[in-house]
C-alpha cells in the first residue's frame, strides 16, 4: 500500500470528501437520531462496520460479478453484514438497538454505503477500500457525533446523560426535533462553507 494514496483516501473520507458535511449523504439517519452522542455514535459505528466489510468483500469479488447484476450483487452483501451488525446489538447493547430502532436495517439502503461500493469498492484493491470504508464511516461517524453533540447539549443541557448544567437551566426542546435537526446541519454546513471560502480567498 503506497503511503500517499492511504493518506488521500483517509483524507477524503474525513474531511474532503466527507459524507455528511461536503457529500451531504445519509440525511435521513442524520436528522432523525442525532439526538443523542450515543445514538449517533452508535449509528455511525454501525455504518463503519458495514462499509469496511461491504466494500472488502465487493472488492474481492468485483471481477466474478456480471455487469448487469452488480447493483443486487451489492445490495446482497450489504444485507448481509448489516444483519450482523443488527443483531450483534440486538445481543450486546439492546438499549441502543432499541433507540436505533428502524434505522438499523434501513442501513442496507444508506446511499453513502451503495455509493463506495460503486464508485470505490468495484476499481480498487480490496485493502485500499477497506481503508476508503473506515475513512468514509469514521468521517459520518464524528458527523454524527458533532450534530447529536450539539443537539443533546442544547436540547437536553446533558452529554453521554451527564447534566451540564444546573437545575435552572431551560433546554431549547425544539433543538431536540426534526426541524432542530435541519437548523442545525444547516449551520453547521453554513460553517463549514465559510471556512472553506475564507481558506481559498486567503490562498489568493
Amino acid at each position: 500500500m503506497k503511503r500517499s494514496k492511504a493518506l488521500t483516501i483517509l483524507r477524503n473520507g474525513l474531511l474532503d470528501e466527507n459524507p455528511t458535511f461536503r457529500l451531504v449523504m445519509g440525511m435521513c439517519p442524520t436528522l432523525a437520531i442525532t439526538t443523542s452522542v450515543a445514538n449517533g455514535f452508535g449509528m455511525g459505528m454501525a455504518a463503519t462496520f458495514v462499509l469496511i466489510f461491504s466494500n472488502l468483500f465487493i472488492s474481492m469479488l468485483r471481477n466474478f460479478i456480471p455487469s448487469k447484476v452488480r447493483i443486487p450483487a451489492y445490495v446482497v452483501i450489504i444485507a448481509t453484514f448489516v444483519t450482523m451488525a443488527e443483531l450483534f446489538l440486538e445481543a450486546y447493547a439492546y438499549s441502543l438497538y432499541e433507540s436505533l430502532g428502524v434505522f438499523i436495517p434501513l442501513i442496507v439502503v444508506n446511499c453513502i454505503i451503495l455509493a463506495r461500493a460503486e464508485a470505490f469498492a468495484s476499481k480498487n484493491t480490496p485493502l485500499y477500500s477497506a481503508l476508503d470504508g473506515l475513512a468514509m464511516g469514521l468521517g459520518f461517524t464524528g458527523a454524527l457525533v458533532i450534530i447529536s453533540a450539539i443537539r443533546e447539549i442544547l436540547g437536553s443541557g446533558t452529554i453521554l446523560g451527564f447534566h451540564l448544567f444546573g437545575a435552572n437551566f431551560q433546554p431549547a426542546l425544539m433543538v431536540s426535533s426534526a426541524p432542530g435537526g435541519f437548523i442545525t446541519l444547516g449551520l453547521i454546513l453554513g460553517f463549514i462553507n465559510w471556512m472553506t471560502n475564507r481558506k481559498g480567498g486567503n490562498k489568493e
